[in-house]
C-alpha cells in the first residue's frame, strides 16, 4: 500500500451538477492530512464517497488499499470516523457505549480508552442524549481512538466547539502517533486546528482539487507582495493568474503570489512594476487559506 488514500477522477453528480468533480487525490501513511476550501466545496461529499455511504458516478477510491465500494467489517475495524452530524445511541452513558461498540473492533486498547476517557473527562454519570456537544464528540473521538484506527476520518470534528473542547481533541490527536503509526484525513473550516494539526493539505473547490501538498512547501511558495511605485499609478497594472490581489490605491499594490518559490519570481514582479519598491513577506497558512477562500468565492459569484 503507497498511499492511505487514493482517488482517481472520483466524481459524484446530484442532479445537474457534480458536487466531487474529477479528484484524484493521493494521501500519504503516517501523516496528517487537511482537505480545506469554501462551504459547498465538496469535503463532505468526498469523505462519504471514502467511506462507502455514498457510491461515486465515476472514477474510483481506495481506502488503506481496499476499493472504498467494497469496504467491509474487516476493513472499517482499521479506520475511525467521526462526524460533525454523527448520530450516537442517546439512550446509552459513554461507558455503555463504549462497551456496545467494543467487540466489534479486535484491536480496542482498553489501558488507552482508559487514559484517553480520563484526558478528555469523560465520565459515565449521565445519558448520551444529555451531555453538550461538545462532550458528546468526546465521547464519539474516544470510541474511534480507542482501538488504534491505522486511518481516522474526521468531518468537521472542531465546528461549533469552545476553545477548550478544540483544545482537548486536538491533544488526543496528538498524542496517539507517537505511539502508533497512522494517518489522519481531517476536513474542517477551522483554520486554527489545521494549522496545529496538518502536515499536507489539500484545497479543494467546486468540487475540483486546487493542489495538495505539504505545508513546508505551502509556506515557501506563497507570499504577501508590497510595491510601492517611485512614481505613477499602479491601480491599472493587471495581475498575473498566479497573484491574488489585495487591493490597490494610487502608487501602492498589495498581492498574494502563489508562485514566489519559482526561481524566476522576481523578474515577473519586476517586469509588472517597473521603477518600483518590492518587499515580501512570510505568510501564515491561516492568511494562506483566508485568501485562498476569498478568490474561491469571487470566482464562484462569476459561476453560477
Amino acid at each position: 500500500m503507497t498511499h492511505a488514500i487514493d482517488t482517481e477522477n472520483l466524481t459524484r453528480r446530484f442532479r445537474r451538477s457534480d458536487a466531487v468533480n474529477g479528484l484524484s487525490l493521493h494521501v500519504p501513511p503516517g501523516k496528517i492530512f487537511a482537505l480545506v476550501g469554501p462551504n459547498g466545496a465538496g469535503k463532505t461529499t468526498t469523505i462519504k464517497l471514502l467511506m462507502n455511504l455514498i457510491r461515486p458516478t465515476r472514477g474510483s477510491a481506495r481506502v488503506l488499499g481496499t476499493d472504498s465500494t467494497r469496504l467491509g467489517p474487516a476493513e472499517l475495524a482499521r479506520i475511525g470516523y467521526v462526524s460533525e452530524s454523527q448520530r450516537l445511541p442517546d439512550w446509552m452513558t459513554v461507558d455503555e457505549m463504549l462497551g456496545y461498540v467494543r467487540p466489534f473492533y479486535p484491536t480496542w486498547d482498553v489501558e488507552l480508552c482508559a487514559r484517553l476517557k480520563a484526558r478528555l473527562g469523560l465520565s459515565d454519570r449521565n445519558r448520551l442524549r444529555s451531555l453538550s456537544r461538545g462532550t458528546r464528540m468526546k465521547a464519539a473521538l474516544l470510541a474511534s481512538l480507542a482501538y488504534r484506527p491505522e486511518l481516522l476520518i474526521l468531518d468537521e470534528p472542531f465546528s461549533g466547539l469552545d476553545p477548550l473542547v478544540r483544545v482537548e481533541l486536538t491533544e488526543a490527536l496528538l498524542e496517539l502517533p507517537g505511539e502508533h503509526p497512522w494517518t489522519v484525513f481531517l476536513s474542517s473550516h477551522d483554520i486554527e486546528e489545521v494549522e496545529r494539526l496538518a502536515d499536507v493539505i489539500g484545497f479543494i473547490d467546486r468540487g475540483r482539487l486546487v493542489f495538495s501538498e505539504p505545508v513546508e512547501s505551502l509556506l515557501a511558495r506563497f507570499k504577501l507582495v508590497e510595491v510601492v511605485a517611485r512614481e505613477g499609478d499602479v491601480t491599472t497594472t493587471p495581475m498575473r493568474t498566479e497573484w491574488i490581489s489585495q487591493g490597490a490605491a494610487g502608487r501602492t499594490a498589495r498581492f498574494v503570489d502563489t508562485d514566489h518559490a519559482a526561481a524566476d519570481a522576481s523578474q515577473r514582479i519586476a517586469a509588472a512594476f517597473p521603477d518600483a519598491d518590492v518587499r515580501a513577506f512570510d505568510m501564515s497558512l491561516r492568511d494562506i487559506l483566508v485568501a485562498l477562500s476569498r478568490r474561491a468565492s469571487v470566482s464562484a459569484e462569476g459561476h453560477p
